[in-house]
């Protein structure tokens, strides 16, 4: 799969960086305040060995407050055009906003990441088509109410494909991700864990976005700030199911995590 100038081997793990420009989130709100922050997170994500980073500008942390296209704009707009002048990296955006993925595209971003599966806002879908962008399509919906729980998700995600199709989003430019955190109790959280290599009946890539989320706190009984060995566990299981992709804060230590558990998995007698 290609994003930006990168050819992704899907077979393997590669690893999405998480850049959250946002006053608000639940975990690195606050953190990158300027252009020297983001620069100098871009440089230290990279020679950690991040694939792609990924750049939110809403926080959609349980409880969030919507702010308007226009300040998401304005909060990604620095970071998406410094990182993409000053690093040779794939840049996604995390936005299930049309209007914001059309001025993001427009500025150069090499992929969309949406958290609503094209189904927030059916323009979203004709945007990402039109700008002929790689996109990760989440799994949600608007009430976390299940008959059968797994069978529910992935007809989900065949709804969001169905979508993508009608409006001419090729396959190939294609992730899933199964939307662990979004509209799942804590132990539907854990059942998409357990189940990881049923997501692979879709034939698509697949992103793993767990890191530092409440089913890892919940699970330790610990704060956000603790919350590393339980995302590394849920790598290691990705990285075990053939996932493509993690989406992670802490980028070094799940870098090493993938290159260990790959290593015991191609080893010969």
């Amino acid at each position: 799969m290609k994003i930006g100038g990168k050819i992704f081997d899907t077979n393997k793990t590669s690893v999405m960086a998480v850049m959250n420009v946002t006053p608000d989130s639940f975990s690195d709100g606050g953190k990158y305040k300027d252009l020297d922050d983001i620069r100098r997170a871009a440089a230290s994500m990279i020679e950690e060995g991040a694939d792609l980073i990924d750049i939110g500008g809403e926080s959609t942390h349980p409880g969030y407050t919507m702010i308007s296209c226009q300040e998401e704009i304005d909060r990604i707009m620095p970071a998406l055009e410094c990182i993409k002048k000053e690093f040779d990296i794939p840049v996604s955006v995390d936005t299930y906003k049309p209007q914001v993925a059309r001025a993001a595209a427009a500025a150069g971003c090499d992929m969309i990441n949406d958290i609503w599966g094209l189904k927030y806002d059916r323009q979203m879908a004709d945007v990402i088509a039109d700008a002929k962008l790689p996109c990760v399509l989440m799994h949600n919906r608007k009430e976390a109410v299940y008959g059968n729980f797994l069978a529910d998700c992935l007809n989900d995600l065949k709804e969001t494909l169905d979508i993508a199709s009608r409006a001419g989003i090729k396959k190939d430019k294609i992730i899933l991700d199964p939307g662990v955190g979004f509209a799942k109790s804590y132990e539907q959280n854990l059942i998409v864990l357990r189940h990881l290599k049923d997501f692979n009946k879709l034939n698509l890539p697949l992103l793993l976005g767990t890191s530092r989320k409440s089913v890892i706190g919940l699970t330790l009984k610990e704060p956000v700030t603790e919350r590393l060995e339980g995302t590394l566990t849920t790598t290691v299981l990705a990285v075990l199911a053939g996932w493509s992709f993690v989406r992670v804060h802490d980028v070094k230590a799940n870098v090493r995590a993938i290159k260990m558990t790959k290593a015991i998995l191609e080893a010969e007698e």
